[in-house]
C-alpha cells in the first residue's frame, strides 16, 4: 500500500489544481464583493458546454478553445455584474445571494431543457496519455491543468500588485467609500472582479473537458467542494484558494486510497471541519479585527 501513496498524492496534486483554479475566481469576487457567487457552478457547466460545441461543431481542441471561451466569459460575468446583479441586488449583499442563486436556478434549468441531461464527451487521441513524474504515471491532461492553475495563480497575483487596476481592485475591497473618493469606479471594478473570476472557471472548464464530461448538473460536483476550498484557504485569500485546492485534492486522492474512490470525499470535508475548529481564519486568511 506505500508504494501506492505517492502516486496517489501526485495524482491529487492534479485534481487538487482544478478545484483551485475554480476556487480563485470564487475567492477574488468574495475578496472584493463580499458576496457568495451561487452561480459559480452553474457558469462552469456553461464553460464545459461552450468548449464542448466548439469541439463538435468546429473541431476546436478544448486547449485552443480556452483562446475564444475564457474571453467570452469575461465579457459574460462583466455583463451579468453589471447588466443584471448589480442593478437586481440594489446595493444589498443579502439580495447578491439571492440573485446569484436565482441565476444558478436559471441556467440549469435552461441548459436542461435544451441540452437535456444526456451526459456528453469529447474524443481526444491524447487525452489519457500518461506522463512519468518520480515513478508515477499521470494523466497528461491532469498535469497540464495543474501547470495552468500555478501559471494563472502567478498571474492573477502579479495582476493584483502590478497593475494600476489590480490597484483598485484591492483598494475597492479594503475600503469601498474611499476608493470612490479618490475617483475609482466601484461599479466597473466590481464587473471587472466578476469577470476575471467568471474566466477562471471557464478556463477550468477548457482544461477539464478532455477527461471528463458534462452535463447540466455538472456544476454541483465541483461547487461544494469550491467553495469549501474558499473557506479553508481563508476568505479572500488568492494564495490560501491555491494552497488549499491542492491540499484538499491530495486529501481526497489518499481518502479514496483507503476507503475507496467513493468515499474519498470523506476526508475533504473533516479537513474542513479540523480547519474552522483549529484555525477558523483559514490557512492563509487573516484574523478578523
Amino acid at each position: 500500500m506505500s508504494s501506492l501513496i505517492l502516486p496517489a498524492m501526485l495524482n491529487g496534486l492534479t485534481m487538487g489544481a482544478v478545484y483551485a483554479l475554480i476556487a480563485l475566481g470564487l475567492t477574488l469576487i468574495y475578496g472584493v464583493l463580499h458576496i457568495i457567487n451561487f452561480a459559480h457552478g452553474s457558469l462552469l457547466m456553461l464553460g464545459l458546454y461552450a468548449a464542448y460545441f466548439l469541439y463538435h461543431f468546429f473541431g476546436l481542441d478544448p486547449y485552443l478553445a480556452i483562446i475564444v471561451v475564457v474571453p467570452a466569459f469575461f465579457v459574460l460575468g462583466y455583463v451579468l455584474q453589471r447588466g443584471i446583479i448589480a442593478p437586481m441586488s440594489a446595493g444589498s449583499e443579502q439580495n447578491v445571494l439571492l440573485v446569484t442563486l436565482a441565476l444558478a436556478l436559471a441556467i440549469d434549468n435552461l441548459a436542461l431543457y435544451f441540452w437535456t441531461s444526456n451526459t456528453r464527451t469529447v474524443d481526444i487521441a491524447y487525452a489519457y496519455d500518461t506522463v512519468e513524474v518520480l515513478g508515477a504515471y499521470l494523466t497528461l491532461g491532469r498535469v497540464i491543468a495543474f501547470g495552468a492553475a500555478l501559471a494563472v495563480a502567478a498571474l492573477m497575483w502579479l495582476f493584483m500588485t502590478r497593475t494600476r487596476t489590480g490597484a483598485a481592485i484591492r483598494a475597492v475591497a479594503i475600503e469601498k467609500r474611499g476608493a470612490e473618493i479618490v475617483g475609482i469606479d466601484v461599479g466597473h471594478t466590481y464587473a471587472i472582479c466578476f469577470g476575471i473570476g467568471t474566466a477562471c472557471v471557464a478556463l477550468a472548464a477548457c482544461l477539464l473537458l478532455p477527461t471528463f464530461y458534462v452535463t447540466p448538473q455538472v456544476g454541483y460536483t465541483f461547487v461544494l467542494v469550491a467553495f469549501t476550498t474558499v473557506v479553508m484557504g481563508g476568505m479572500g485569500s488568492l494564495p490560501g484558494a491555491l494552497a488549499a485546492g491542492l491540499l484538499l485534492g491530495v486529501i481526497e486522492a489518499v481518502g479514496g486510497l483507503f476507503l475507496g474512490e467513493s468515499l474519498g470525499q470523506i476526508g475533504i470535508f473533516l479537513a474542513f471541519i479540523l480547519t474552522l475548529l483549529f484555525k477558523p481564519s483559514g490557512l492563509l486568511g487573516r484574523r478578523a479585527v
